[in-house]
């Protein structure tokens, strides 16, 4: 076979498209786009003003290979910390891409969901939010999960209080608390836990992201910053996660069926 990473953008997606082992779930950690802009002589917005053009592109990419969830970290309850005129013009970019290109979305079959807190948001981009996913809620491709005010903590934090809710009505036992009951209580409820994570811009970080889901994720990191982060890019990603031999702490031999497990 060819070198993946030689070929043209058509041909690696049609290699990827004929695989049945493709991650069901990947997420990804958008960061370089303020490093982007500032080696460029720019502002940071125009770094994520940038990186608005690496989102549509991946979300379309992901859409034409047959990735089933796709998670992108788009503003941390840390960002918040951010200074005020760039927070301000986050969330107004948050409002004006998602009115431009809702009805793509629409069209592409994309269904858009929000994890985090949405009610931190200034009201317009939460009354957008909302109208995107009310719009987007029939519609049966890529799950397009946008995180909002998101950290792996708080979920985690939000969902064991609600299970202590449970336990101090009586409608479960401590005893019952398992693997399964925290992941109903996340916001991922009900969708596979990442089999992918990609972060650009070099750094060697989760950030907060999806502490409990990514336990077994794969981790492919790229010094490509956000911006320049696009459908060959994703493609190169996901050829290395078909490269991997995923053991969830086995070892090869059992993982290929040559094996049985052995008795301690």
């Amino acid at each position: 076979m060819n070198d993946f990473y030689s070929l043209r953008l058509e041909e690696k997606i049609e290699q990827l498209k004929e695989r049945d082992d493709l991650p069901r779930h990947v997420g990804i950690i958008m960061d370089g786009n303020g490093r982007w802009a500032k080696a460029k002589g720019l502002p940071r917005v125009a770094g994520h003003n940038v990186g608005v053009h690496s989102v549509e592109d991946v979300v379309e990419g992901c859409a034409e290979i047959g990735i089933n969830n796709l998670t992108i970290y788009t503003f941390s309850e840390e960002n918040w910390k951010r200074p005020s005129r760039e927070v301000a013009a986050l969330m107004q970019l948050l409002v004006s891409t998602i009115n431009r290109k809702l009805k793509k979305l629409v069209k592409q079959n994309v269904q858009i969901r929000t994890i985090g807190h949405l009610n931190k948001l200034p009201s317009n981009a939460q009354r957008t939010m909302m109208s995107a996913i009310q719009k987007t809620k029939r519609n049966t491709g890529l799950i397009l999960n946008v995180a909002l005010s998101y950290g792996g903590r708080q979920e985690l934090i939000d969902a064991f209080r609600k299970l202590a809710h449970l336990v101090s009505s009586g409608e479960i036992s401590p005893d019952e608390i398992n693997d399964q009951l925290i992941s109903n209580e996340l916001d991922t409820k009900g969708q596979p836990d990442p089999d992918l994570i990609i972060r650009t811009g070099g750094e060697n970080r989760i950030s907060n992201f999806l502490l409990w889901q990514i336990a077994y994720s794969e981790i492919y990191v790229t010094p490509t910053p956000w911006p320049e982060f696009r459908k060959s890019q994703l493609a190169d990603a996901l050829w290395s996660f078909l490269q991997r031999e995923r053991r969830y702490g086995m070892i090869s031999e059992q993982i290929k069926g040559q094996a049985t497990v052995p008795q301690i």
